[in-house]
């Protein structure tokens, strides 16, 4: 017996879900009172692609009151019943997926864990905070607070902060890095070439590296930028703890974010992000107190149910 099956069989007969958000696949599963002990092992089991179910990450339903470890986020946001407990597929702890709260969220509807009419607002739990879902015409929009750069006095001097070095690209480019509750650089790149050639299953170089390292995003821009309102670009991802993933909604923001700076600032009502797995779109809002936010919207779909054997 592997030691992937052998972990697996600690959790034989719990229900599973498989999901996506354009592509961003995870497990889902769904421990209301936190019964299960899911180790980074079992996550990695789960996740892996030929001797599991497979997925980018792993995503445990667990009311926010009976986890330890969002005991504050309980006190200060009671309203938030449900805590997204999300794992990259390495097992390691992330801090927030922007896609995998969408997910989360069609998962509870679909294990008839709680409701969301139009025009309900649903409070998640993450160890980024609170989330704030809706229903949207593509889907789910999620709220997901505000934004800030890693070095922001780099990034207001220069607007770049760190140097990537990324296989199949010949020379190190100049990143951008951005917080969005979880850590981002994203790097502008000149042509479709570049962006088809570099190999993001293999981890990219970047220095200076934030202090719990980064998702990269490689950036190219449409032309023109912004047609109608809309402003367009297109990317790819290397998701820390994972490798190349279809879809990253934290880094679909946060390509956006640095893309509106390089820029100058562009005006856009929206923009529509293509990732490889589909399109998602990222909105800029204002908060009550006039901090900036940003909306992240798009699909989610559960794609099989089963049990673990």
């Amino acid at each position: 017996m592997t030691s992937a099956a052998a972990s697996l069989t600690d959790l034989a007969g719990l229900p599973f879900a498989k999901g996506h958000g354009t592509g961003n696949d995870f497990v889902l599963v769904a421990d209301p009172e936190s019964r299960h002990d899911v180790s980074a092992a079992h996550v990695a089991a789960l996740c892996d692609r030929h001797q599991g179910i497979g997925g980018d990450g792993f995503i445990r339903a667990v009311r926010t009151r009976d986890l330890p470890e969002a005991a504050d986020l309980a006190a200060a946001h009671p309203e938030a019943e449900w805590f997204m407990d999300y794992r990259n597929s390495d097992g390691s702890i992330a801090e927030m997926c922007g896609n995998g709260v969408r997910v989360f969220v069609h998962f509870l509807l679909d294990q008839g864990l709680t409701e969301l009419n139009d025009g309900d607002v649903l409070p998640v739990g993450t160890r980024a905070g609170l989330k704030l879902v809706t229903r949207s015409d593509n889907g789910y929009a999620v709220d997901m607070g505000t934004w800030r750069f890693t070095f922001p006095g780099k990034a207001a001097e220069r607007a770049l902060d760190s140097l990537v070095e990324t296989g199949g690209i010949e020379a190190g480019r100049p990143g951008l890095s951005v917080d969005m509750g979880n850590p981002h650089t994203v790097v502008a790149l000149s042509d479709a070439g570049e962006l088809e050639r570099a190999r993001l299953h293999d981890i990219p170089v970047v220095e200076p590296l934030p202090p719990h390292g980064t998702n990269v995003e490689y950036v190219l821009p449409a032309e023109p930028l912004v047609q109608d309102g809309v402003g367009r670009i297109r990317i790819r991802i290397h998701e820390r703890g994972v490798g190349e993933t279809q879809s990253c909604g934290t880094g679909a923001c946060a390509a956006v974010v640095a893309t509106r700076h390089w820029s100058g600032g562009v005006p856009a009502e929206r923009w529509d992000v293509e990732v490889p797995g589909g399109v998602v779109t990222v909105k800029f809002l204002t908060g009550t107190e006039g901090e900036e936010r940003v909306e992240l919207s798009g699909p989610a779909v559960i794609v099989a149910h089963g049990v673990l054997g």
